[in-house]
């Protein structure tokens, strides 16, 4: 199914008037053992669908929570195959909820973005967002995943121009990510509510859905 489960969802989600309830969790963290309870527990509490952490040793864009988790989870030896024999036990029971998982390039790119997108689907992975992949180098991943059939998910942020949102916007599959404010992720008090809903807005109008 892949990128269809990730539209499916949002099908649903628009007839009834719903937002979508997107949790992160890492990979691996607390333990590897964890890693598919969690995930069933987050669909249990509400989650329509789950952004699964890819462990890295360098998460330059994220905060000292997620990097912690990802150390811990690389300690633990939770690397990319571990990732997808976690989604593909998740399937197990699950074969509605989508999966995106979230991380960076070089572990793709090692791989090969056609043996990784296959790899990825075959577990039952919906979409992958990788947060230093810009649109303008990403031609050659978004062919082998629109190939595969997962979903190339885009970051757009408060600095994204109206050209630029044009074109992530054309590009993006599944969803398109707004990174509400520059730096890293975590807990932060510089969050302007209203700016970021007009920003939103802005975006869901220029969107072709």
């Amino acid at each position: 199914m892949s990128v269809e489960r990730i539209d499916a969802c949002f099908s649903r989600l628009r007839a009834t008037g719903r937002k979508a309830l997107i949790p992160f969790v890492t990979a691996g963290d607390p333990s590897l053992e964890a890693t598919v309870p969690v995930m069933h527990a987050l669909v249990d509490a509400g989650a329509d669908v789950i952004e699964l952490g890819v462990p890295f040793s360098d998460p330059m864009a994220d905060g000292p929570t997620i990097q912690r988790s990802s150390e811990r989870a690389l300690a633990r030896g939770a690397g990319s195959r571990y990732v997808l024999q976690a989604v593909a036990r998740f399937r197990e029971r699950d074969a509605q909820t989508p999966v995106v998982l979230m991380g960076y390039l070089n572990p793709v790119e090692i791989h090969g973005y056609a043996a990784f997108a296959k790899a990825a689907v075959e577990a039952g992975v919906d979409g992958v967002l990788l947060v230093d992949l810009p649109p303008e180098e990403a031609g050659e991943a978004q062919q082998a995943f629109d190939a595969a059939g997962l979903a190339l998910v885009l970051l757009a942020s408060p600095t994204t121009s109206e050209a630029r949102a044009d074109e992530l916007l054309a590009l993006a599959r599944g969803y398109l990510y707004y990174v509400s404010f520059a730096g890293v992720t975590g807990a932060s008090e510089r969050l302007d509510s209203d700016a970021a809903s007009a920003r939103l807005q802005a975006l869901r109008e220029r969107a072709a859905v």
